[in-house]
């Protein structure tokens, strides 16, 4: 669909690098699952998952937010990878309990109850995509993702977000809802925090948001439970909410280190608990705040 070309250049002259593909699926589907976290913010759980049905998904992990991800590799320029990785996302949904007994075996006790089941996502990659796959995907309400790759001699490897669709509302257990997902402890959910926001917040809550969806294409929004994250192929901001505190708290992935932190607008969480990704925190508290902290959410959004 795209075509990206890379050039190399030394001693004044520039050379143009011939993007290839595998002819060999199994080789990307390794070279994925071996730097599947590097790559795409996705743990790696599961090669070849055999399912109930007898069918076979590629790849299972379990991304940054705590959300089931599903890959599936296309083999071949005619393959509906697409409709085959849906199949296995309705089998998944189905089948939640083999999933966190999965995650509980790889990741341990904390990440199996963790597992949230609001956003599950499913990530097609192929040396190319058709308008046909990228029409299909903008027709399913399900967090989709097609990821074009080339490799640029024997050390460089491109990821191109060809297409990507994001699901708003949370998934219950009857399929797609209205965010009404019940959470186990004492943390409130967003939308039960959202509906507590007065005028003002909810006024600088959107001003937020157009930025943020504004500053690409590519950019996509997933409302989970606790968060609101906004992505590339990774994370670059989340949001969370503090109504009794009139903050809008956004966490990105910029090195607190490399930043002169300010008290009561930016803050060093590397080493405090907190819900969404990132390691520095920025309070929103008035309109003028989102100018301040613009630079800032451009830096995580340039590295994601």
């Amino acid at each position: 669909m795209s075509d990206i070309k890379l050039f190399r250049i030394a001693s004044n002259a520039v050379t143009e690098l011939t993007g290839t593909t595998d002819t060999v699926e199994r080789s990307v589907q390794i070279l994925f699952e071996t730097n599947l976290e590097a790559l795409l913010g996705v743990r790696f759980l599961a090669t070849e998952f055999t399912t109930t049905h007898g069918g076979r998904i590629d790849t299972l992990g379990l991304d940054e937010n705590g959300c089931p991800v599903i890959l599936e590799y296309k083999r071949a320029s005619n393959e509906n990878v697409i409709n085959q990785g849906l199949f296995y996302l309705d089998w998944l949904m189905d089948h939640r309990k083999d999933f966190q007994w999965l995650v509980l075996e790889k990741l341990g006790k904390d990440a199996a109850d963790a597992v949230d089941w609001s956003a599950p996502r499913l990530i097609c990659i192929a040396g190319d995509f058709n308008r046909y796959d990228d029409h299909a995907v903008k027709q399913i309400q399900r967090n989709i993702e097609l990821i074009r790759y080339r490799r640029f001699g024997g050390d460089l490897l491109m990821l191109d977000l060809v297409a990507a669709t994001s699901v708003k509302g949370l998934v219950g257990l009857g399929g797609l809802g209205n965010g009404a997902v019940t959470v186990s402890g004492k943390q409130k959910t967003i939308s039960t925090v959202m509906a507590e926001l007065d005028a003002s917040m909810i006024d600088r809550f959107e001003a937020l948001r157009a930025y943020l969806v504004a500053l690409g294409d590519d950019v996509q929004e997933t409302t989970l439970q606790l968060y609101i994250a906004f992505k590339r192929i990774k994370n670059f901001a989340c949001v969370e909410f503090r109504p009794t505190a009139n903050k809008i708290l956004v966490f990105v992935k910029v090195d607190p280190s490399t930043v002169k932190i300010e008290p009561g607008f930016t803050r060093d969480v590397s080493k405090v608990g907190h819900f969404g990704t990132g390691d520095l925190e920025i309070a929103l508290t008035t309109a003028d705040d989102l100018e301040r902290a613009m630079p800032l959410i451009e830096r995580s959004y340039g590295d994601s």
